[in-house]
């Protein structure tokens, strides 16, 4: 029997549970927020009382889902643009296979330069540690060596939006 797309793909990308596409993930109502607090993942209020999975999620398991069975709605129901594009044959199987380790390898490199300016909460959203590390590297100072690790840091967070607005959001020209 052939795997799923999902578990060649989804297995190996892990991008929309870690905190790289998402910064949290809207929940379908107090229920559901209660039974995934219960499991102990961080769970924020939101306006409409739903609830909000705080991202990177504490589930995640490597590039799995820890609580799969017992996922979020929103999570069930989420294929991001290149799974959409393999599974219509406009990307093929190992095409995309190559392009989430791409994608793991820049948001890698990120997170890397991050710990690099000084930011070292794993527990944030990878746009989030972005903007602090590019803050405490605006507060060290003139230091060349650190200015042109900020400056990398923020060409290559750059780079990784744009890959993630149009290869895994489909997004053209937005902002994330």
């Amino acid at each position: 029997m052939k795997p799923s797309l999902t578990d060649t793909l989804c297995t190996r990308c892990g991008l929309c549970c870690d905190g790289s596409l998402f910064a949290d993930v809207e929940l379908a109502g107090p229920a559901e927020s209660a039974g995934l607090e219960v499991m102990g993942l961080e769970i924020e209020e939101d306006d409409a009382g739903s609830g909000l999975l705080v991202q990177p999620c504490g589930a995640l398991q490597g590039k799995r889902c820890g609580i799969y069975a017992h996922r979020p709605e929103c999570c069930r129901t989420f294929e991001c643009r290149l799974l959409q594009d393999v599974r219509c044959g406009a990307v093929g199987e190992e095409r995309a296979g190559e392009l989430i380790a791409g994608a793991l390898k820049r948001v890698g490199h990120v997170r890397e330069l991050a710990v690099e300016l000084g930011q070292r909460d794993g527990r944030l959203p990878l746009k989030e540690r972005c903007a602090e590390a590019l803050a405490l590297a605006d507060e060290a100072g003139a230091n060349p060596a650190l200015s042109r690790k900020r400056d990398e840091l923020e060409a290559e967070m750059s780079a990784v939006e744009e890959l993630i607005r149009k290869r895994f959001l489909g997004q053209k020209d937005q902002r994330l």
